[in-house]
């Protein structure tokens, strides 16, 4: 005999609480095993597909495993050195920047900027806190980074976890599979397959518009010849997931580069190439951000991600926000995650709704 209802919401909010409290306790300790799961998960079309072709599952993953570590070898010795260099460069250029606007406003408009003005305290202060908290920022970054995801976690523990679950990923959901509640199983896979549809529309549809993107994004600034131009698409692309923002991030903060590295030579700002502005190449660093919003929303993201995944922006940002606050950094890992999930049982939710009679009453007797 089949338990209750209210019976069976009780055992499965009881264990999302436990879920929920073990995140909350464990925090930093599972993230190997988080990011563990989500390349595994990322990874398990393409040892599927080698499958296909006649390798076995283990061999699929050596193949997989061989050229992961072929790319990674490439990246830290050409990529990870330059982006890091590029980020504390920017860290440190950006007030530096900012005073010397004040210095030029002051020497435009001297009745505005007189001591003691709101908009030269404002700037000043803005100054001494971006001095102040860029440097703290990226110290505490990197002592996190070497901290607690020290390099035996980050190296040796993430690859090997995501080894193993590749390995097992297709035994251990046939074996979630056999574990189903029998009343609910068809329920819960038909679920589960949207919810593996929307998150794969959504992780690996975007994260490669965000990979295709940050390497144009990179490229294109850099061939511009825009200081840290690396470090500025790569953020750009970095945070494509979210509509508009990457591309407005960037945009701004390229942009407002470009005015600064073209200004007068007389302002003494490093890069400066004569006494005015060369509203040309503000332009062309303008048109690189267009042309990526062109790429992204008429090519990669019809293409890569379609229409379907059902994530809006402002849901987006609130997960991230919510999750950020409570977990940390596991919890932005799981935040857009976990957001997809939660928006495929909302409109589960809301079509047993419409069938139901609390929606439709007794009109439909």
């Amino acid at each position: 005999m089949a338990l209750p209802v209210e019976q069976q919401a009780k055992y499965w909010g009881i264990t999302a609480a436990v879920i929920a409290v073990v995140l909350w306790f464990l925090g930093d300790v599972i993230l190997p095993f988080v990011l563990g799961g989500a390349i595994a998960y990322c990874l398990d079309p393409i040892a599927d597909w080698l499958e296909r072709l006649g390798l076995s599952r283990a061999l699929s993953v050596a193949v997989i495993a061989i050229f992961a570590l072929f790319i990674f070898i490439i990246l830290f010795l050409l990529i990870f050195p330059t982006l890091t260099t590029q980020a504390t460069q920017l860290a440190s250029a950006l007030p530096d920047y900012l005073t010397r606007f004040r210095d030029w406003l002051i020497e435009r408009f001297p009745e505005q900027m007189a001591e003691g003005s709101v908009v030269r305290d404002q700037l000043s202060s803005i100054a001494a806190g971006l001095q102040e908290q860029g440097s703290r920022l990226l110290g505490a970054a990197f002592s996190s980074f070497s901290g607690v995801l020290n390099v035996i976690i980050l190296f040796v523990i993430v690859p090997v976890v995501a080894v193993y679950l590749l390995v097992d990923w297709d035994r251990m959901v046939a074996r979630v599979d056999e574990l189903l509640p029998r009343d609910h199983a068809p329920t819960i896979r038909q679920l589960a397959h949207e919810m593996d549809r929307t998150l794969a529309s959504f992780i690996r549809g975007q994260g490669t518009v965000c990979l295709i993107l940050g390497i144009f994004y990179a490229g294109a600034l850099m061939i511009a010849g825009l200081n840290f131009g690396i470090v500025i698409g790569t953020v750009a692309g970095l945070i494509t997931f979210i509509p508009y923002i990457g591309a407005l991030v960037g945009g701004v903060l390229a942009v407002s580069v470009a005015i600064f590295q073209t200004w007068a030579e007389s302002a003494g700002l490093p890069g400066a190439t004569g006494g005015q502005v060369d509203w040309i190449y503000v332009l062309i660093i303008y048109a690189i951000f267009q042309a990526g919003q062109f790429i992204e929303g008429n090519i990669l993201t019809p293409k890569l991600v379609g229409q379907s995944v059902g994530l809006h922006p402002v849901w987006l940002l609130l997960a991230l926000s919510v999750f950020g606050s409570l977990f940390g950094f596991v919890g932005l890992l799981l935040a857009v995650p976990i957001a997809a999930l939660l928006g495929v049982l909302v409109r589960f939710g809301v079509e047993k709704y419409q069938e139901g009679r609390l929606f439709k009453g007794l009109s439909e007797d």
